[in-house]
């Protein structure tokens, strides 16, 4: 991979290897990449199942493309495959175009999330806030949860309907088939995994919980489902690649859903980034992290496989797990490889309940349960944020999710900008102090020659204050003269403010008033001279500051 920008585009792994990697974390990314091999094992071919493909399809997936995010992502413990957001979207474009729909769709989504990455759009993430990330993954905690009941309970269920509330609807119906040997396998499992990270908290806890439950299951013959009774016939290798077969008309009819999946995928991936940064302490590189995501669903299509990303339950576990490295992450890829072809006879004891448990932990691990109520405990447009992005998690989509949690962030956020704005004729005493520090007098009005008037604005002048600015204008009353602006404390200024600003230009000079600006930073000046409202027009008069805005006015007035 090429290296841009110092450290941005270089595969994660390939920093750690240079930089000393021992033999004691061999060991641990070893154990961990085992643990998360277990554990995406079943989760693999049971969302190529429920993708409306086949189960050998999620493996595939899990392996080329699980393989390739930990080899060349931006994170350190990031383990990548299917997952469920990507559930119903391949589900409608294997139904409309067919599976070869599906590979040309995937490989488009990896060539676009290669491109983002380069373009240095993993920085978006930077822009999700808490309230969104948190809900986002307390939602995804109870989804996974939600998924495991069946297993855990043992209960008698043809099809699990995929929503959550008729998902919950059809377990309640079917709680008189509870398979008593497997409940008691599945809470046998949880109890030991909660014990032993008390007891011996360095102990493989998931390895342990699984091999007992495996044993006893064998030794005893116990009736409980397992990986050999749910899913009968493993594949026992991975297929050559192959090109998929491209034309023009299947390009424009696949091109939109390849974009849902590599906006899906990019998120997910992100999102899941940032979480293993809060529960390892290190920090991914984003824009790597989409360049490795795109390489994986590339090969994951040439390979005949499903689109993938990173996936914030296998990631959890891998980090529970003890995975150090990127190298827990491709011991994963490698491990399941290894399942497929040896290790059939020996997965089919393992049963769904011990999974479940593991799941389970998993769930409460990254619902972050304290952050959670440390939010809902802060202001309400947080507590509004978090409970609707969770609630829409849980209940209708991720990516609806995501995107109304944004987007109601950033109107609370705007909304509280604009009151932090200052547009008037007088001057607060936190104003007074702010122009002290910039080398401003302590005065408004005091010292202006007759006919001249000054207003001051303190904040980002954007479009949702650019009313005000005119509605200032207006509570003056008669017109002055001389007209100053004082723009010191305004540090951004958009389309909508300049176009305001504009306004207020015009509207003084129809009224016979120049108009002064003063101390104008930067960026608004930029703005401005795009606009024609710059230095060099002579519609306004520009002043380096207010003692020197007064001077030009007070030499305008005399000289009229």
């Amino acid at each position: 991979m090429r290296k841009t920008g110092g450290t941005a585009f270089t595969p994660k792994l390939f920093s750690i290897l240079k930089n000393g990697y021992g033999l004691s974390d061999f060991r641990s990314d070893a154990l961990a990449g085992l643990t998360v091999a277990i554990v995406a094992l079943p989760l693999a071919m049971a969302l190529g199942i429920a993708s409306g493909a086949s189960p050998d399809k999620g493996l595939i997936t899990a392996v080329v493309a699980g393989f390739l995010i930990s080899l060349l992502g931006g994170s350190r413990v990031q383990v990548g495959g299917p997952t469920g957001a990507f559930v119903v979207v391949v589900f409608n474009v294997i139904a409309q175009h067919g599976y070869d729909g599906l590979i040309i769709a995937t490989l488009l989504a990896g060539i676009i999330l290669t491109i983002a990455g380069y373009a240095r759009l993993g920085q978006v993430i930077k822009f999700i806030p808490h309230p969104v990330v948190t809900g986002f993954t307390a939602g995804i905690a109870v989804i996974i949860v939600s998924s495991q009941v069946k297993d855990f309970l043992g209960l008698r269920l043809e099809e699990v309907p995929a929503d959550f509330i008729p998902k919950w609807a059809a377990y309640f119906k079917a709680f008189d088939t509870v398979n008593i040997a497997t409940f008691l396998i599945g809470l046998g499992s949880l109890a030991g995994i909660i014990a032993l990270r008390r007891i011996a908290p360095k102990a493989p806890g998931y390895l342990i919980a699984i091999a007992i439950a495996s044993v006893a299951v064998a030794l005893f013959h116990i009736p409980a489902d397992t990986i050999g009774s749910r899913f009968p016939a493993i594949p026992s290798g991975l297929p050559m690649p192959a090109v998929p077969e491209l034309s023009y008309e299947k390009f424009q009819e696949v091109l939109p859903s390849a974009f849902i999946i590599a906006f899906l995928a990019g998120i997910e991936a992100l999102l899941s980034a940032v979480v293993a940064d809060g529960m390892t302490g290190f920090k991914h590189r984003s824009n790597q992290e989409l360049v490795g995501q795109g390489v994986a669903n590339i090969a994951s299509a040439l390979f005949g496989g499903l689109p993938a990303t990173g996936a914030i339950a296998r990631t959890a576990t891998n980090i529970k797990a003890g995975g150090k490295t990127p190298v827990a992450g491709i011991f994963h890829a490698v491990f399941l490889l290894l399942f497929i072809f040896f290790a059939t006879d020996l997965m089919k004891f393992v049963p769904m309940a011990a999974l479940a448990a593991i799941l389970f932990m998993v769930a409460w691990g990254m619902s972050e349960a304290e952050r959670f109520i440390h939010i809902f405990r802060m202001s309400t447009s947080d507590r509004v944020v978090l409970l609707l992005t969770f609630f829409l998690t849980v209940l209708v989509d991720l990516t609806v999710a995501i995107g109304v949690g944004v987007t109601l962030a950033s109107l609370l956020f705007m909304a509280r900008m604009s009151t932090a704005v200052e547009i008037s004729t007088g001057i607060s005493a936190e104003a007074n102090e702010s122009f002290k520090r910039n080398g401003e007098d302590d005065y408004q009005r005091a010292g202006l020659p007759p006919g001249v008037e000054a207003f001051r604005i303190a904040g980002p002048l954007f479009f949702g204050v650019a009313g005000e600015l005119l509605e200032t204008l207006k509570r003056m009353g008669q017109m002055p003269k001389v007209l100053i602006v004082r723009m010191q404390l305004v540090p951004f200024l958009d389309v909508t403010g300049a176009s305001a600003l504009e306004s207020l230009v015009k509207q003084c000079r129809t009224s016979g008033t120049e108009v002064i600006f003063s101390a104008v930073q930067k960026q608004p000046a930029e703005i401005l001279s795009k606009i024609h409202l710059g230095p060099e027009e002579i519609l306004v008069r520009y002043a380096h500051d207010y003692m020197e805005a007064i001077a030009m006015a007070n030499g305008m007035v005399n000289r009229n």
